[in-house]
């Protein structure tokens, strides 16, 4: 078995498929089928059990894929040391964004990142924040940039705070809020309550006739062309042009929506991971 033969066995552990494997190693399933054949000629026994919902590890494989997660860590840590001895910065950045911060900030983060460190590889996950949340705590993520408020024993900064408000075009101005369509759109869990909340203190609670989408940016676009109203992060809106009111509570609290970079202290060990934080600090500076 080979480093190769690490990497394989690795993301056929993620992925529990043939075809989504061989997708990410970018390799044909019979190439990889038989690598994997190979392996079990090698060891002398039988790693990998295969069904129709995917694959399955047999107790040999699981530990076959044990040993070859910490073999591959180890390499992966002598090599950013020589790096790191030699001043260069390489390794692996794991960061989990959320996917407004994605929409409408990380573009600039990640192009200078990459100019200054080249020799760093990026698995860069966009979720909804529950779900990066979530692979935080597992271990999956270096760093994550996550909207809202979740609990989190490690390092925690405040990126940015924005208004949550209510926009519609300036040609509806004059119409009341419940006499137009709402336009709804999917998001996590934690906002939607805060929503419907804000929503039934106002008596705007949206009916089987209004209008859902999949993402904010067609959102805002419906609503700048008039096809109603609806409640947005001000991350968004940037380049909207119709009418925007920040919003509150009835008991007066402003309803606004806060993005924090986090991570746990022992991972600025890891320079490739020290700097990507270094670096979002500063820009969220510049924006400020």
């Amino acid at each position: 078995m080979d480093e190769r033969d690490f990497e394989l066995l690795l993301v056929l552990n993620k992925t529990r498929n043939i075809t989504h494997a061989a997708d990410l190693l970018y390799v044909s399933q019979s190439s990889l089928s038989k690598r994997i054949a190979a392996i079990e000629t090698e060891l002398a026994t039988k790693i990998l059990i295969r069904s129709r919902k995917g694959v399955h590890f047999t107790p040999e494989g699981e530990e076959v894929v044990k040993y070859a997660t910490l073999v591959s860590a180890r390499l992966q840590e002598m090599r950013q040391r020589i790096d790191f001895s030699k001043n260069i910065i390489s390794g692996f950045l794991r960061a989990g964004i959320s996917l407004n911060f994605t929409l409408f900030r990380l573009s600039p983060i990640i192009n200078e990142y990459h100019k200054r460190f080249p020799e760093v590889g990026m698995h860069i996950t966009t979720e909804h924040s529950a779900e990066l949340h979530k692979r935080l705590l597992e271990g999956t993520l270096d760093v994550a940039i996550i909207r809202g408020e979740f609990p989190w024993n490690g390092e925690r900064i405040l990126i940015e705070r924005e208004n949550i408000c209510v926009i519609w075009n300036q040609e509806l101005k004059d119409t009341p809020l419940q006499d137009l369509t709402y336009i709804g759109r999917k998001t996590d869990l934690v906002f939607e309550s805060q929503l419907v909340k804000w929503l039934r203190e106002n008596q705007l609670e949206p009916k089987n006739a209004n209008v859902y989408v999949d993402n904010i940016t067609t959102c805002v676009d419906m609503v700048k062309a008039g096809n109603g109203w609806s409640v947005v992060p001000e991350i968004a809106l940037d380049h909207f042009t119709g009418d925007v009111v920040p919003l509150k509570f009835a008991n007066g609290e402003p309803f606004v929506r806060s993005t924090y970079l986090m991570f746990s202290a022992d991972i600025l060990k890891l320079p490739q991971v020290f700097e990507f934080i270094e670096l979002v600090k500063h820009f969220n500076k510049m924006e400020v």
